[in-house]
């Protein structure tokens, strides 16, 4: 299946490292003329060494008014792609007001408000669009110590199909990609790739083995593109299976 986005200009949030990055060089070579959106400039410039034709913005998604400020600054917009978010690990008995609401920010207030944005500005054009928000399997099963995101990501999920329902009339679709554990870098330096670490959760994922970005990848390009043309509300799965033990 090939997808194509010449002509389309896309906005990937979190794009410094893992999914976003990948995700972000993958519509680049799709045609796609891409803005992306990290909070650590060296990231950005470095992608920008490896692909220069696209667009990077420096924002902390955290705080909303720079958050306005670096989204309306790249102009109309055909694909979303929300993928920042952050997880800060603790015990329920241990969650701070601090941690909830720094979560909260990152994984569900600042995605309304950057789909806001964009969503008016397809509205207005007329010409529709496409959203895909980086979601978890962590929206559908509980895991311990993390409680606040837990939490985001299940609203986040509602939230995506509440903007399907009200946006699908403007043909504007919006879905979720709901990645299990991903084997990206950070996963494999703390010990992932160990069969005696990873056997515990292995054990549970009917194709025996764990995501890797380019799966995640695919999937939010197949979401985006024109092939998931009636797809709308959807939160898809990417675990392998996990959810079927």
């Amino acid at each position: 299946m090939e997808v194509h986005f010449d002509g389309k200009r896309a906005l990937v949030t979190g794009a410094g490292k893992g999914i976003g990055r990948d995700t972000a060089k993958a519509l680049v070579k799709c045609g796609a003329e891409v803005f992306v959106l990290s909070r650590t400039q060296e990231d950005l410039d470095s992608l920008v060494q490896e692909y220069p034709g696209i667009r990077p913005v420096q924002c902390d998604l955290g705080d909303p008014v720079a958050t306005k400020a670096a989204v309306e600054s790249v102009g109309p917009i055909d694909l979303l792609v929300n993928n920042a978010g952050i997880n800060i690990p603790q015990a329920f008995l241990d969650v701070t007001l601090d941690t909830f609401d720094t979560v909260m920010n990152v994984n569900v207030r600042a995605v309304l408000q950057v789909s806001q944005i964009i969503a008016k500005g397809m509205v207005e054009r007329g010409t529709g669009g496409s959203i895909v928000n980086v979601s978890s399997l962590a929206s559908k099963i509980s895991a311990k110590a993390c409680t606040t995101y837990c939490a985001s990501k299940g609203a986040l999920d509602i939230m995506s199909k509440v903007m399907a329902l009200e946006l699908g009339p403007h043909k504007i679709r919006v879905n979720t990609v709901n990645p299990g554990i991903v084997m990206t870098n950070m996963m494999r330096k703390i010990g992932y790739d160990d069969p005696d670490k990873a056997g515990p959760f292995l054990s549970r994922i009917p194709l025996g083995k764990f995501v890797e970005v380019d799966d995640v990848v695919h999937a939010i390009l197949y979401l985006l593109s024109d092939k998931a043309a009636m797809v709308n509300g959807a939160s898809l799965p990417i675990d392998g299976g996990f959810l079927t033990s």
